[in-house]
């Protein structure tokens, strides 16, 4: 078996060690280069070929900063088409764009922007030779005889036009001045401005400007000023990220229609989403920050079904222990369980926007999912019920202590993740990290300092911070932002374990329907207009409460067979108009 030894830069600090990863490696105590230090990089370089793969160095090293991986006898180096240095990413394979959308479907940290980056122009691949720039003229020689050989010879003689939406919109305010509409008109090639804004409901922001937008805000500008341009291929990197259901929807459908004619490729988190927007799937694995690995194209339900299944059967490759199975019914009632609070109808004016909820119970154990579009109140009423806000109106009565995830996470906290959750909980025992630690993927970031975390890193960290108060209910605000389709499920069934074991009941609000689909007994459904009113409903037993949401969001779903997933029919369909004119919105009993 072949492997990767890779070396973490950031964690690695020669300055501060006794070079324990050279000291005690046996082909270095045989006067092997196994490891040499590199003055110009300052690190210890690794050979992978002298390398015996013992181990030592992994347990030696003070920072946890090297990792060796065996690899697959087939993934040789001569498919490696990126690294990014010595003993660092490597990516195997390529996608060809192709007609239609074509889905990127696989955890951070493999090389799906990576792939975006090369194929959009950004960026020319190495072929995993380090030692001189990377040569165009090279990767056309690499791929002499295949469909992405004619289609770099197009991007490098300008015979092609790709456009490319940003994976982080937030940095947008920064390098883009002016007012929304001044701008979007600016890029409208297709003369499809009205349009446009129409379908991703912008018109009323139109007069702002970018550092006076929402993620949520800047997400639809991003998508808006893409489509608006004239290219031959769209690249989307998380289109969906901070957007509500409805919106995620009007996203698809926008791009949907930018497709016709065109190719398009999106990389998307969210299982519904990608569903509907994709018509082919490349499944990507491999071990994030080490490598990844592109697999041939799959129809959109078989690649998304083969994901949850965690086995590549042409490849025999498995990636996850166990398939990911929804349950096609929904779950029995919660309401015989214990009576753990009551809340009478809750009422609360901020400003010029109102909120009113309808009273209700709630029971030991049971995970009650909140939906709604953005910015009609379900923080607000969380908000409440955890105590940080009090409500003009209404009451929570039973002796409850609550534990509290914010939507927007801090991280201001001075220390580490293990100084943070230490100050919470014993973290060092072996159900912590087997429940929390483990799952979570913490453990390579426990001596890391809070500020310094990625965006997904923060909301596992929070995640974990909050599900280690000793609390009744918990309370977990958009748990999925940030974190990848793998992420989001291992999550789910933490926060699912957690509501069983602790006999606490978890309130998750979230705007991913298969992640809430996944976890929660109940639904609490919020509606209203952005800014003005909402109101909320009491908990709503599964189908009933799922009914009224996709009802209100004009969506309907049936089930896979195979995984019991949902999946949303297409608008029109012989199957969406009957489920509409019956009322069940949710699935068919079949």
């Amino acid at each position: 078996m072949s492997r990767l030894a890779i070396l973490d830069y950031d964690r690695c600090q020669p300055r501060r060690c006794s070079m324990e990863c050279m000291k005690y490696c046996p082909g270095v105590r045989m006067e092997e280069e196994t490891i040499v230090m590199d003055e110009n990089l300052g690190k210890p370089i690794i050979s992978e070929e002298l390398c015996s793969g013992c181990g030592i160095c992994t347990k030696r090293c003070p920072f946890g900063a090297i990792r060796i991986i065996g690899l697959p006898e087939e993934l040789t180096d001569d498919r490696i088409v990126h690294s990014y240095g010595q003993n660092r990413f490597r990516l195997y394979g390529l996608i060809t764009p192709r007609d239609g959308v074509t889905g990127l479907l696989g955890p951070n940290g493999v090389g799906k922007s990576t792939i975006i980056k090369a194929l959009s122009g950004e960026m020319v691949l190495n072929l995993n030779d380090l030692t001189e720039t990377p040569d165009m003229k090279k990767v056309l020689d690499y791929f002499s005889g295949t469909e992405l050989q004619n289609y770099f010879e197009k991007l490098k003689n300008n015979g092609i036009k790709p456009i490319h939406k940003p994976q982080y919109v937030d940095v947008l305010p920064k390098v883009v001045k002016g007012k929304v509409g001044e701008l979007l008109k600016k890029v409208d090639e297709k003369g499809e401005f009205e349009k446009i804004i129409n379908a991703l409901e912008l018109s009323n922001l139109l007069d702002r400007t970018f550092d006076q937008l929402s993620g949520g805000e800047l997400q639809r500008v991003a998508i808006a000023a893409a489509c608006l341009r004239e290219g031959d291929i769209y690249y989307f990197d998380e289109p969906t990220s901070w957007l509500d259901v409805k919106q995620r929807f009007s996203a698809a459908k926008v791009i949907r229609e930018v497709a016709e004619g065109k190719k398009v490729v999106a990389v998307e988190h969210d299982l519904i989403v990608l569903d509907y927007l994709s018509d082919y799937i490349h499944i990507m694995y491999g071990i994030p920050s080490a490598y990844g690995v592109v697999t041939h194209p799959r129809g959109t339900r078989v690649g998304i079904n083969t994901y949850l299944d965690g086995f590549l059967k042409e490849e025999n490759i498995r990636f996850r222990k166990s398939p990911i199975v929804f349950e096609k019914r929904p779950p029995q009632d919660s309401t015989n369980r214990p009576l753990l609070l009551d809340y009478t109808d809750i009422s609360k004016k901020l400003g010029d926007f109102s909120l009113n909820v309808n009273g209700g119970q709630i029971y030991q154990g049971e995970v009650v999912g909140i939906l709604g579009p953005n910015g009609i109140g379900k923080t607000t009423f969380v908000k409440a019920l955890a105590g940080v806000i009090s409500p003009d109106s209404g009451e929570v009565t039973g002796d409850v202590k609550v534990s509290y995830k914010p939507q927007y996470i801090s991280s201001d906290f001075e220390g580490t993740v293990e100084d943070l959750l230490m100050s919470i909980t014993a973290i060092h025992t072996s159900y912590y990290k087997s429940e929390i630690i483990k799952p979570l993927a913490l453990e390579n970031i426990l001596d890391s300092s809070v500020k310094d975390l990625s965006g997904g890193e923060l909301q596992r960290v929070s995640i974990a911070a909050c599900l280690s108060q000793d609390a009744d209910l918990y309370l977990i605000d958009e748990p999925s932002a940030f974190l990848d389709v793998e992420q989001r499920l291992t999550t789910s069934r933490v926060i699912r374990r957690m509501a069983d074991e602790k006999e606490a009941a978890m309130f998750v609000v979230d705007h991913d329907i298969l992640f809430q689909d996944y976890i929660s007994d109940r639904f609490i459904v919020f509606s209203g207009i952005a800014g003005s009113n909402g109101t909320g409903s009491e908990p709503l037993q599964k189908r009933a409460g799922a009914n009224k949401f996709l009802k209100e969001m004009g969506i309907t779903f049936r089930r896979d067979p195979d995984t019991g997933r949902p999946r949303v029919n297409k608008e029109g369909s012989q199957r969406d108009v009957y489920q509409k004119e019956i009322g069940e919105y949710y699935y068919l009993d079949e």
